[in-house]
């Protein structure tokens, strides 16, 4: 059975970075603002909307209805708000939320936001976030599969930072002992991120960093280093989806369609069996919603919360042999101007990671290239995007994988 056609009419996204001055009504307000701008649509347009957000209960005590909170206050009545939480997968999982109500027929335009202001005073507070992406009953459970992947390795902990770089490092460790994979490849991802961040005006940080300068930093875990991994950020991006009735409510206009949107968990299986890994599957099946295959690909936005994230993200997604992500990375394949480029955006490693937005940031880039409105970073004749957006652990492997597919 064929999918009802859907499309993203509009996006809007914040600069990410330190935004001290500004609270998740400010943030949110402004992306959906560009948003329903670049769509031609007014706030009662709108017919239903998703609030994607991890943080704010912890930091701020919002603990629940965060989403009436700050859309409210920005002027939308009535409609119905549905609050969103699943990791660093949020975003994302907002808008195939988004996608599913429209294409049930129970609205025809719904609105899609994530936002995230992490940056408070309190630095262990706000890498006490990361403690609950993890079964917080089964802590053994959690460091036995750390071992089994990486083994032990001394880390400094009188150094705040998120268990997720430790997660990350041992998945690295694991792979290089089975693969051969090299920390300079790691560098070589990390540089490239950088690299690309420079051109996007929004991104949180835009200094180029060589391989060699991202090697001599500290070590955050081992191998990873401190350019290699996801700075906390603060921001908000959002998107308009609309169904063909909603579509024709419109003006003419730059509608991106999506060809797929999956949403997964994993199974049991080994932890080196990465054929059977939830971001393989989920991708093999938004592949055959699509009608596509990754050699189809013209470019993508992967979940890089480290430099490893790109690496094993390209080979699960199919863009190269399971254990050749760091050989493709190192051939250029995933630069601007290489076969398929990776994180235009500058990924999470420099644009920024605000968890519950970064999946809709992803998608703000990928339609913007969609467009051809990238400018310096733009993929010529861009086509086909795919985006990867991970969150949480579950058995040595993300708790929940989200994979969306765009099409020009």
């Amino acid at each position: 059975m064929t999918a009802a056609p859907v499309w993203i009419a509009g996006i809007g996204m914040t600069p990410f970075g330190v935004r001290r001055e500004a609270s998740v009504k400010d943030l949110t307000r402004d992306a959906v603002t560009e948003a329903l701008k670049d769509a031609g649509l007014q706030l009662g347009d709108v017919d239903a909307a998703y609030f994607g957000n991890t943080s704010q209960s912890v930091l701020e005590g919002q603990i629940v209805v965060p989403g009436q909170m700050a859309l409210r206050s920005m002027g939308f009545e009535r409609i119905p708000v549905v609050n969103v939480e699943n990791a660093c997968a949020t975003g994302a999982t907002a808008l195939h939320q988004a996608v599913l109500h429209v294409r049930s027929g129970a609205a025809d335009v719904v609105l899609a936001v994530g936002v995230e202001k992490t940056n408070v005073d309190d630095k262990r507070k706000m890498l006490g976030l990361f403690d609950g992406g993890v079964d917080v009953h089964d802590p053994e459970g959690v460091r036995a599969a750390l071992r089994e992947l990486g083994g032990e390795v001394p880390v400094d902990d009188t150094a705040p930072r998120s268990m997720f770089m430790d997660i990350y490092a041992a998945l690295a460790r694991s792979h290089m002992k089975s693969f051969g994979t090299t920390k300079q490849h790691l560098a070589l991802i990390s540089e490239k991120n950088h690299a690309h961040a420079v051109s996007n005006p929004l991104a949180h940080f835009r200094k180029a960093m060589s391989a060699e300068e991202i090697l001599a930093a500290r070590t955050v875990a081992e191998p990873l280093t401190v350019p290699m991994c996801a700075p906390l950020t603060d921001g908000a991006s959002a998107a308009i989806v609309c169904n063909e009735a909603g579509r024709r409510r419109l003006a003419a206009g730059r509608h991106i369609r999506i060809l797929a949107s999956v949403l997964g968990t994993g199974m049991p299986r080994s932890l080196s069996d990465w054929e059977h890994s939830v971001s393989r599957l989920a991708a093999r099946t938004a592949y055959e919603q699509a009608g596509v295959g990754p050699q189809d690909v013209s470019v993508a936005e992967v979940h890089d919360a480290s430099a490893f994230g790109e690496l094993l993200q390209t080979e699960l997604l199919g863009f190269c042999e399971i254990g050749g992500g760091g050989a493709y990375a190192a051939s250029g394949a995933t630069t601007l101007g290489g076969r398929l480029p990776v994180n235009p955006s500058g990924g999470l490693e420099s644009k920024g990671h605000p968890m519950g937005a970064s999946g809709l940031a992803q998608i703000y880039e990928l339609v913007q290239q969609l467009r051809g409105e990238s400018g310096t970073r733009q993929v010529p004749g861009a086509r086909i995007a795919l985006a990867e957006n991970g969150g949480g652990m579950y058995g040595g492997e993300e708790a929940v994988a989200a994979i969306t597919l765009l099409s020009a």
